[in-house]
């Protein structure tokens, strides 16, 4: 019965759900491409084309990133198969772009009805789906068994708030969660919670955002910046979310530290005028990188091509990351880094690209996507975890004004990052059992 009702839902939302995408297109006019893929509408591969084919679902650019080294590490460990890429958003598909070029293929992945995802699945003719965290879509589970295509659950996680959600279905959620061929996690906790679920063969291998690493050239490029700034104190505030940007201002009002830059960077890029405005506003001096560092933006540019900036006016407060694929070298030019999306209960952004980086974190109190490696990231040494932007302000004067701690916290950044890698290699050794020969 629960099965029936959501198929009928499907029904009635597909048309709202094709409104929405023409809405957001007027932010980001992605959304109104390849809309027929999203129903299963895809070219697919050719007929002939007999090589195993490994389906990867990253949901958007976080996913996106994550999936680089195990994408990578398939490629090498099976150069015979082909790669097939899907998201749901814009700008996951234009990082996907950016990180593999054409050396993978791409769609949107159906919405989660049974005959856009059966004809997905004719199009593309998957040997092996990889759903990256916590992409749970009951239809496409489904029609994955039944077409007997494996599809594991990769760099799971659950949170507590997640898992009391899920419960309540009771035996609905246990049928949808056992119909993973396989399901590996990032920590006991997650696997816990999964197997509570009624997840099976779940096996705990660690998170594949610790395998994450900046590129030279992408650190060159923040350390290029950084020479332009000077000597100043610098603070990154990344994958801000909406309702944020104030709030990190007025931490920063309150921050009193002379000569003090932040580097605001949203999350979403739809949202890079609207944050604009609002610094603006403020009565801030801004400069946007894309005039101030003008040149190819993306990992994959060279140093040189997007690196070079003039002096940073003395007067200029704030610089705005208006840019994609670039969070590392804005890491790599600041003293510290605060980490979006959890000083307002969104569930928190993934800190371990800047301890990886060597830059000490700074964290708010909402963190329920990431429990774990916060918590062990603050056990470390190599984060803290603030309440509120007064707390925010109060513990950036705190690290401005000690060169001794914050040179301590980055040390244990590099190191807590480093401890935990090894997560790719565990996950291509289970995936390799499931791939034909």
């Amino acid at each position: 019965m629960l099965r029936a009702i959501y198929n009928a839902l499907w029904w009635i939302v597909a048309p709202l759900a094709v409104l929405r995408l023409l809405i957001r297109s007027r932010k980001e006019r992605g959304y109104r491409e390849h809309i027929g893929e999203r129903f299963g509408r895809t070219r697919g591969r050719l007929p002939e084309d007999d090589a195993p084919l490994i389906w990867v679902h990253a949901v958007s650019v976080g996913e996106t990133r994550a999936a680089q080294p195990l994408i990578e590490a398939l490629m090498k460990a099976r150069p015979d198969a082909r790669i097939l890429l899907t998201h749901m958003t814009p700008s996951g598909r234009a990082t996907s772009e950016q990180l593999f070029g054409d050396r993978v293929m791409r769609s949107y992945v159906p919405y989660d009805m049974p005959h856009a995802v059966r004809r997905f699945l004719r199009a593309w003719r998957p040997s092996l789906g990889l759903v990256m965290e916590t992409e749970v879509w009951p239809t496409l589970i489904d029609e994955c068994r039944r077409a007997d295509v494996p599809l594991v659950l990769t760099n799971a996680r659950m949170s507590a708030r997640s898992f009391r959600r899920a419960a309540r279905f009771g035996k609905g959620t246990r049928e949808v969660f056992g119909g993973f061929s396989r399901v590996l996690a990032q920590s006991p906790s997650d696997a816990e919670r999964l197997t509570a679920l009624g997840a099976r063969n779940v096996a705990v291998l660690g998170n594949l955002k610790f395998d994450m690493s900046t590129p030279p050239e992408l650190a060159a490029r923040g350390h290029a910046w950084r020479a332009a700034i000077g000597s100043r104190p610098v603070w990154v505030a990344a994958s801000t979310r909406e309702g944020e940007e104030e709030l990190v201002l007025r931490a920063f009002a309150a921050l009193g530290v002379e000569d003090a830059l932040l580097i605001l960077v949203p999350r979403h890029p739809q949202r890079f005028n609207e944050v604009a405005s609002l610094v603006e506003k403020s009565g801030l001096r801004y400069e946007r990188r894309s005039t101030w560092a003008p040149g190819a933006a993306g990992a994959a540019a060279a140093a040189g091509a997007a690196g070079a900036a003039r002096p940073l006016p003395a007067n200029v407060t704030v610089l705005l990351g208006d840019s994609m694929g670039e969070l590392g070298a804005y890491y790599a030019a600041a003293d510290l880094a605060f980490i979006g999306g959890s000083l307002l209960p969104l569930g928190g952004q993934n800190l371990i690209e800047a301890c990886a980086v060597g830059v000490p974190v700074l964290i708010g109190p909402h963190v329920f996507n990431f429990t774990q490696a916060t918590a062990d990231a603050v056990a470390a040494g190599a984060a803290v975890q603030v309440q509120d932007p007064a707390d925010l302000a109060r513990v950036l004067r705190e690290l401005f004004n000690d060169k001794a701690r914050r040179t301590a916290m980055s040390g244990a950044a590099s190191a807590f990052a480093a401890r935990h890698r090894g997560a790719t290699a565990r996950t291509v050794d289970v995936l390799m059992a499931l791939l034909p020969e």
